[in-house]
C-alpha cells in the first residue's frame, strides 16, 4: 500500500508543474494583446489601402511578321504607296502671295539726277606707235624653186642632247614666199617669219646671201 502511496504522490508532482505552465500560458495572451506587434498596423494598412486593378496588358502581337520585316527593300508596289503616305505628314505650304501688276504696286521714288548744262565732246587718244617686234630669220638652202612664187628652204640645225650630251645634227624644210622668183636651187637664202601666206607658207624670202656656184 505504501508504495501505491509514493506512485500516486509521484503523479501528482509531475502533474502540477504542467498546470503552472498552462497557468502561465493563459496570463501571457491579454498581454500581448495590449502590446499589438509592428506587424499588425502594417498588414491594416495594406487592408485599407485601395488594392490598384492590374493594367491590362498589351494584345500580343500577332505571330506573323509584317511584310516590311521580311524584305528590307520594299518592291515597285510598295514605293509610291509609302510615297503617298508620307505626303500627309508633310507640312502644308504656305500660300502664295497674290502679284500685283506693276501699276498697282507702289511706287520707289528714284533720285534725280541734274542734267549737264554743255555736253562733253568725245575725245579719242591717239593710238601708241610701239615698236614691230623682232621677227625670227632663219638661214638655209633652197632645195627646190618649181613652184611659182614659192621656194622650199633646207634649215640645218646643230644641237647638242640634252640627256646624253651629244652633238646631233638635224634639218627641217621651209616653205617661203619668194615674189619675185629670185632664189635658185642651192642659194643660201635669209627667210623672216611673216602672216600666213597660204597653207603651208609661214615665211618669206628677205634676201640671198650667197648664190649657187
Amino acid at each position: 500500500m505504501a508504495e501505491e502511496e509514493n506512485e500516486q504522490n509521484e503523479q501528482q508532482v509531475e502533474v502540477e508543474p504542467e498546470v503552472e505552465t498552462e497557468a502561465e500560458a493563459e496570463a501571457e495572451p491579454p498581454v500581448a494583446e495590449a502590446q499589438p506587434t509592428e506587424t499588425e498596423p502594417a498588414a491594416e494598412a495594406e487592408a485599407e489601402a485601395p488594392v490598384a486593378e492590374p493594367e491590362p496588358e498589351p494584345e500580343a502581337e500577332s505571330a506573323e511578321p509584317e511584310p516590311e520585316a521580311e524584305s528590307e527593300e520594299p518592291t515597285e508596289a510598295e514605293e509610291p504607296a509609302a510615297a503617298t503616305a508620307a505626303a500627309p505628314e508633310a507640312p502644308a505650304a504656305k500660300p502664295k502671295k497674290k502679284r500685283l501688276p506693276r501699276s498697282e504696286r507702289p511706287k520707289r521714288s528714284k533720285p534725280k539726277r541734274e542734267k549737264p548744262k554743255e555736253r562733253k565732246p568725245i575725245v579719242r587718244l591717239p593710238k601708241p606707235e610701239h615698236a614691230r617686234g623682232r621677227r625670227q630669220e632663219r638661214q638655209g638652202t633652197v632645195v627646190s624653186d618649181a613652184t611659182d612664187k614659192t621656194i622650199v628652204v633646207r634649215v640645218d640645225m646643230v644641237k647638242v642632247h640634252p640627256r646624253y650630251k651629244k652633238v646631233i645634227r638635224r634639218s627641217t624644210r621651209l616653205h617661203a614666199h619668194d615674189e619675185a622668183n629670185e632664189a635658185k636651187v642651192g642659194d643660201v637664202v635669209l627667210l623672216v617669219e611673216t602672216r600666213p601666206v597660204s597653207k603651208l607658207k609661214r615665211w618669206r624670202l628677205q634676201k640671198v646671201v650667197e648664190a649657187a656656184k
